[in-house]
């Protein structure tokens, strides 16, 4: 089962800032960068020299501590080292040497049962004794720390620093099994046997796994790898026959069971690898009875009739090497596949004399690759069956059984990036289910069938259906699938007229799909609003499932590109539409809020739009990197360039959103700026009309109406786009900021002059502010517009004091009142407030004489590059191609462009070679 790190499926927040009198510039960039971490499983496999049979688990590696001091002083307090005075110890005296170092002589004083493993003591269960005399003569044997789960190739490593041994001469040993006993008084150790075990064996397991007989005893050695290469091949040198061919057969499994593949030669001379248990039962009679059977195993052999046959006695009368070695490849083909677990059977190879037949499936994960050095390094994963072919990559495909619910155990496999599999012919691009007795082809060469005796076989996908008519409907029927014309129209039809949200196309008609796309549904008129969302995401969705994983990257960043050209087309629109870029100056003015709206509402439509397709392409980039960062690959070229792409498609979505907010709120404010003024100037108590009423437009005083026909057009064009509700909610956050800001620094400034500062004008404003409050509660928007009107409706509250009570109010008291005021705005206030003909200002409005002086030097106005941030949304989107579309709108367009891609697909086919349908 693929491992997997959690990942943080939010989307990160990118944040705008744009000041009001830059709004045609370019918005300052802020891109978000998906974090990737890439899982690293390590599988080693733990083999028997002894038995053919092969056991794996998959564990992580433990690395060789960077803090090789507190190692060694850890080590020292382990074992009592006093370094003080080893240099004045002679190396005779036992009594002084270290605990982890000791001679042979020494070891025999140990117990019968202790001088099994020489390796290991009971009372130390995690220290390992690695004897290397060839290293160092003085001291036989270094104590290393070990788990389980240790490798030998890293108590290798960790043996040699204790022998002060270069690091980079590691390489050049090797931990070998040494089996032997000792000999005569002075217990001179004699070996018997010796095997080279294998870089990510586990010794601790082989340890305890196979003992010694009796009377022998076992030692882990680090030899030269020279060495041990010699001995072995003079080995074979001496001895011939039956001794030479076991020997060949132990070195083969042992090399099949690390993980490795046995040599040619061996594979060539040693057939009785692929001997089953079958074989075992095959006595001397059985033999005898078959000597006219003709090997079939014998590849490219000439057929020999039957009476040819020389007689071939029993091996116990002295059979010839001859007919010994024809009845050896005859049991080759007696395999007995296994009854309790899955396999795949070999039915084409590249080379048929190095490829076994049968290759089961021992572990929940099955990998297929080529064998290479870099299969070794401890970061690569696990590769079960071997390949050698020039187009099996070294990591080509994964076989993986999983868990469903009411259906049991189901096998899954995919195919990594660059390896062609094929499934049932098929070229498979993605993951597929695999049932038993379908065909895995892996490259150009290799052909499996996949069997799990488990479950009971149906017919196989790929046997085309039966099909008996001899009429004109068994003349027009496929010849593969056995469906008749007739049962294909149909098929045909029910795609072209479902309501499944799904739209199939080719690569090569892609490019005009997307045109269609955009022609079709981007543009106001259309009722179903988010239709090119869902139109994009159909293409995408159809991607990451029937085309190779490179093509979504490229299709991501081709979307983007049109969304974007389709923009800048319509910001340039409108621009050439605004009175001051128009060439005839005599009809200049000021544009109305329904000329506006209908300017800005191809701008809200590809808002909306490519906020729910940025969301859409978020959660398949974090799968896509999920799910191929499963494959153990921590530096994959293709993978990174693929998120590289996706990332750069996101960003161009990115800039969509923000341009389009950008314009939307400039040309909204633009229209404010010239209605806002008559919410300060006008009387509403001179209106007629009724102010209960504060949802009708037309019962709003006149002064107001302007204000409030330009928040209704806005909130009936975010309704009418379906614009994401945070967008909603930012997009009037901005404008009531705005709103604030522009009538609080109109207070400021000509408030001396048109007399704003006295009780009676202060009221009809706060009557003006609070009817405009009263009816953006009514539309929901009550909450954000008490925020953002904060700072002028305290300024209001503090002029609607009557003049009698303000003068007994000091400074420190409306400080304490009115935090929301600044020091200079509030002595500004009080210091022009029209107390009347010839009275004169408090005392106590009077600030204390330490901030008199900042206060004549600073800024009185509020800043408008003081915004919200534009932060995108992270949920409650409405785009899900899991739930089906009401829309019967949406439902045309979609058969629409099916049936545009029918036509052009059929543009490329002959006249005389298109289907009826």
């Amino acid at each position: 089962m693929f491992s997997e790190e959690k990942k943080e499926n939010s989307p990160k927040f990118r944040k705008l800032h744009f000041p009001v009198g830059l709004w045609i510039n370019s918005p300052k960039k802020h891109f978000a960068k998906l974090s990737r971490r890439w899982p690293s499983v390590a599988s080693v496999k733990s083999t028997s020299s002894d038995t053919a049979s092969r056991t794996s688990e998959t564990v992580e590696l433990r690395h060789p501590t960077k803090n090789k001091v507190n190692r060694h002083k850890r080590l020292s307090n382990l074992f009592h080292r006093n370094t003080s005075n080893v240099s004045s110890i002679s190396l005779a005296t036992s009594a002084s040497r270290w605990t982890s170092e000791k001679k042979l002589s020494e070891i025999t004083v140990l117990r019968p049962e202790e001088l099994v493993e020489l390796s290991s003591q009971k009372n130390l269960p995690g220290i390992l004794k690695i004897f290397g005399h060839d290293i160092s003569t003085g001291a036989n044997y270094k104590s290393v720390l070990a788990t389980p789960r240790s490798t030998a190739q890293e108590l290798v490593r960790e043996a040699l620093e204790r022998y002060a041994v270069a690091e980079a001469d590691a390489d050049s040993f090797a931990l070998c099994d040494s089996v032997g006993r000792f000999e005569g008084q002075t217990g001179e150790w004699k070996l018997e046997h010796l095997r080279m075990v294998g870089d990510h064996e586990r010794p601790l397991l082989l340890q305890e796994m196979w003992k010694p007989k009796t009377g022998f005893s076992r030692r882990f050695e680090i030899r030269y790898k020279q060495e041990v290469e010699k001995m072995m091949a003079a080995e074979d040198t001496e001895t011939a026959g039956i001794n030479a061919q076991a020997r060949r057969l132990q070195k083969s499994r042992s090399r099949a069971a690390s993980g490795g593949n046995p040599s040619v030669k061996d594979r060539e001379d040693n057939l009785s690898l692929r001997r089953s248990i079958s074989e075992a039962n095959l006595n001397g009679k059985k033999r005898r009875d078959r000597k006219n059977i003709k090997s079939m195993a014998v590849s490219g052999a000439e057929p020999v009739p039957p009476d040819e046959v020389p007689e071939s006695p029993g091996p116990e009368s002295g059979e010839p090497a001859e007919d010994a070695a024809d009845l050896e490849r005859l049991t080759q083909c007696l395999i007995q596949p296994p009854t309790d677990l899955p396999y795949f059977l070999l039915l084409q190879s590249y080379n048929q004399r190095q490829d076994f037949v049968l290759y089961v499936m021992t572990r929940k994960q099955h990998l297929f690759g080529r064998a290479e050095r870099t299969s070794r390094e401890k970061d690569a994963p696990y590769v079960d069956t071997f390949l050698q072919a020039p187009d099996i990559l070294p990591r080509h495909c994964c076989i993986w059984l999983v868990e469903s619910l009411g259906r049991g155990r189901v096998t899954r496999v995919r195919p990594y990036r660059g390896a062609l599999v094929t499934h049932n012919g098929g070229v498979l691009q993605r993951e597929a289910e695999l049932s038993t007795g379908d065909l895995l082809g892996l490259g150009e060469h290799f052909l499996f069938m996949y069997k799990d005796p488990r479950v009971d076989q149906g017919r196989p996908a790929w046997l085309p259906k039966a099909w008996t008519s001899s009429g004109l409907s068994g003349a027009f029927s496929c010849q593969m699938c056995g469906r008749s014309l007739h049962e294909r129209q149909e098929a045909f039809q029910a795609y072209m007229e479902s309501r499944d949200l799904v739209l199939r196309f080719r690569p090569q008609e892609e490019e005009a799909l997307l045109r269609k796309i955009i022609d079709k549904t981007g543009h106001p008129s259309n009722d179903f609003k988010l239709a090119p969302a869902y139109l994009f995401g159909l293409c995408l969705e159809y991607s990451t499932r029937a085309l190779e994983p490179g093509h979504f990257p490229r299709l991501v960043m081709k979307i983007a590109n049109l969304i974007k050209e389709v923009v800048w087309e319509k910001i340039k629109e409108i621009g050439d539409k605004q009175p001051e870029n128009q060439q005839d100056k005599s009809h200049m003015g000021t544009l109305s809020v329904e000329e506006v709206a209908a300017d800005l509402r191809p701008l809200m439509l590809w808002m909306a739009n490519a906020m729910e397709l940025l969301n859409f392409v978020q959660k398949k980039v974090l799968e896509m990197e999920k799910d191929w960062g499963l494959e153990g690959v921590p530096h994959d070229a293709l993978l990174s360039t693929d998120l590289e792409t996706c990332e750069e498609g996101m960003v161009l979505l990115d800039e969509v959103i923000m341009y389009t907010f950008q314009q939307c709120v400039y040309y909204l404010t633009k229209t404010l700026y010239s209605a806002l003024p008559d919410l300060l100037s006008s009387n509403p108590f001179t209106a007629p009309g009724n102010f209960s009423e504060v949802k009708e437009l037309s019962n709003m005083p006149e002064g107001i109406r302007g204000t409030l026909a330009i928040y209704q057009a806005t909130l009936d064009l975010t309704k009418e786009c379906q614009l994401h509700p945070d967008l909603v909610s930012q997009t009037f956050g901005y404008l009531f900021f705005f709103s604030n800001a522009s009538l609080f620094n109109t207070l400021m400034e000509k408030g001396t002059t048109e007399s704003f500062y006295q009780w009676s004008k202060a009221v009809q404003i706060r009557t003006n502010l609070d009817l405009v409050l009263d009816w953006l509660q009514g539309v929901g928007l009550g909450d954000i517009a008490s925020e953002f009107f904060r700072k002028l409706s305290t300024t209001v509250n503090l002029l609607c004091i009557p003049k009698t009570s303000l003068l007994k109010v000091s400074w420190s008291c409306l400080r304490t009142d009115y935090p929301a005021l600044t020091p200079e705005q509030l002595n500004h206030l009080l210091r022009n407030y029209q107390l009347g003909v010839g009275r004169t200002r408090p005392v106590i409005w009077d600030p204390p004489e330490e901030v008199k002086e900042e206060l004549a030097h600073t800024d009185i106005f509020e800043s408008f590059t003081d915004h919200p941030p534009l932060i995108l949304p992270c949920d409650h989107f409405v785009m899900d191609l899991s739930v089906p579309v009401v829309s019967e709108i949406f439902h045309q367009q979609l058969c629409e462009l099916r049936h545009f891609v029918w036509d052009l697909e059929q543009q490329l086919v002959p006249a005389n070679q298109r289907p009826f349908y």
